[in-house]
């Protein structure tokens, strides 16, 4: 081996904020590196991101194809949040902001409505709960193809109601003038034969308790080039929105974090 090797020291500081944040309790660091494992169990198909750029639409039917996941750095400490009521909890990077706001119009009654938020002020995510159960009707003319990028499964005690699929944490796109992507929680499948007129962020909750939501949008859709697309994402290409799931920090945060939640039936 020609040269010297050199051993390279790695090191990280830890900024700890001088005010802590209602509701939030350090937790324990479960380490820099993490992933979540794909299962296909009841899952709509995936699409590696090695196949992403020649992919256009999700596979029909129980077929999926993944690779073998990859550690991806996550925050080196979490910290974990609960409402007042203790109706709610999740895990989260111990610099991002959880804040209970005003929910949503026509929600039900006791809803819930909790944004996540970088330090910086990025919005990461919202749970919404107490979601009246909505079923748009979808016109084959306003359909578009759509791929699951990734989807691995989550349990939650919660779900019920006439979910299509065990509750699973999915990254999904479709295409417009763009791709559009999000994620969130979910145990309805997007639409049949990778066609769909929206992409729902939603859990169908128990009778009498309405649906959920935990994700950057409740739904994404293929938007008008007019139209604003965040806090959804756009991607040039679905190899670019594959790379987002499988390599970048951020999004192995907000999985790790949609993965922690639990909810009091």
């Amino acid at each position: 081996m020609r040269g010297k090797a050199t051993t390279t020291l790695l090191s990280c500081t830890l900024l700890v904020a001088g005010a802590l944040l209602a509701g939030c309790s350090t937790a324990e660091s479960k380490g820099p590196g993490w992933t979540a494992q794909p299962d296909s169990r009841g899952a709509e198909a995936t699409v590696p991101a090695s196949a992403a750029a020649s992919a256009s639409t999700s596979t029909a039917g129980g077929a999926t194809a993944t690779t073998a996941p990859q550690a991806v750095a996550t925050a080196a400490a979490w910290k974990s949040f609960s409402d007042p009521g203790r109706t709610v909890s999740f895990d989260l990077p111990e610099d991002w902001i959880a804040q209970t706001v005003a929910p949503d119009e026509g929600t039900l009654p006791g809803a819930l409505k909790i944004e996540v938020k970088k330090p910086d002020g990025t919005f990461m995510a919202a749970l919404r709960t107490g979601l009246p159960p909505s079923f748009a009707e979808c016109p084959d003319a306003s359909k578009r193809p759509y791929t699951v990028v990734s989807s691995v499964p989550v349990e939650l005690s919660a779900a019920g109601g006439e979910g299509t699929i065990p509750p699973r944490v999915v990254f999904r796109v479709i295409q417009g003038y763009r791709y559009f992507g999000s994620y969130g929680i979910t145990n309805v499948v997007g639409g049949g034969d990778g066609q769909a007129c929206e992409l729902r962020n939603v859990v169908r909750g128990p009778a009498g308790k309405g649906d959920y939501s935990f994700g950057d949008v409740v739904s994404v859709r293929a938007f008008a080039p007019d139209e604003k697309v965040a806090p959804a994402k756009a991607f040039d290409t679905l190899d670019q929105a594959a790379r987002y799931a499988s390599e970048g920090t951020e999004f192995a945060n907000v999985q790790r974090m949609l993965m922690s939640l639990e909810i009091k039936n």
